[in-house]
């Protein structure tokens, strides 16, 4: 069985570190390199970096050289990647992994290119679920765009394409620091074979120990490391005191 990871994530807007509250209310809290730097010394296991102006300009080659400069642990990018092309350069700049969301629900295709070329392990299919009544609906373009999808079956189908990972964020609890939506890493977790990263609302290490039991095969947050004392080192010792077997201290 794999071992659970802990994984914060940096978004980066304007070329500054933020913060957003269900996707809206991006709050400037800093520097990214700060950041970076801070994690780098800490117990991380994977670090998710997002870039929100890549949507509409492409990726900043300076920001993951930044980055790099100051960490060594694996890196997951993401934004604007709609192209086996903007896979490649991702990963020529340095990351291990590549994050897709929009270009791949344009264009599924993608994820099998990129699967084939590089494999599996380097593709994660980003989800941004919200509630639509006794379900939930996928949506695109940093939150904005509804796009009529089920994240399950959406889920289910990148799986088949080659996705190595999903990274499943709830649109409803981001930023809240109240809890993951359980249920919906429940029903993803369930109806596909490949780790599932839960994103979207932790504020306590009970709430990570909670995604875990849901299926989650790795936690990622931002607020609760960013607002609190936590440390990834607290949520890994909470984890091991119920049971978890998660990635060796350092």
């Amino acid at each position: 069985m794999l071992k659970v990871r802990v994984m914060p994530c940096l978004t980066i807007k304007n070329k500054r570190l933020v913060k957003s509250v269900q996707f809206d209310e991006h709050r400037n809290i800093g520097s990214y390199v700060a950041a970076a730097r801070v994690f780098n010394g800490r117990d991380v296991d994977e670090m998710v970096v997002l870039d929100l102006d890549a949507r509409e300009h492409g990726i900043d080659p300076l920001i993951l050289q930044e980055i790099t400069k100051e960490c060594f642990m694996p890196l997951a990018v993401g934004g604007g990647v709609r192209s086996i092309e903007d896979v490649q350069r991702l990963l020529d700049l340095g990351a291990d992994k590549v994050v897709v969301n929009s270009g791949a629900l344009a264009r599924p295709e993608l994820i099998r290119e990129a699967s084939s070329r590089f494999g599996a392990q380097c593709v994660v299919l980003s989800i941004d679920a919200k509630r639509a009544g006794e379900t939930w609906e996928t949506y695109s373009e940093g939150g904005r765009l509804a796009t009529g999808r089920d994240p399950v079956a959406w889920a289910v189908e990148a799986e088949s394409l080659g996705a190595g990972e999903i990274f499943l964020t709830s649109i409803d609890h981001d930023g809240m620091m109240e809890g993951y939506d359980l249920d919906l890493i429940r029903a993803v977790a369930a109806a596909v074979r490949i780790p599932v990263i839960a994103s979207g609302g932790a504020g306590t290490p009970l709430h990570c120990l909670g995604a875990v039991r849901a299926g989650a095969s790795a936690v990622c947050a931002a607020s609760v490391f960013q607002y609190t004392q936590l440390t990834p080192r607290n949520i890994k010792d909470v984890l091991a005191e119920n049971g978890v077997d998660t990635r060796a201290s350092t």
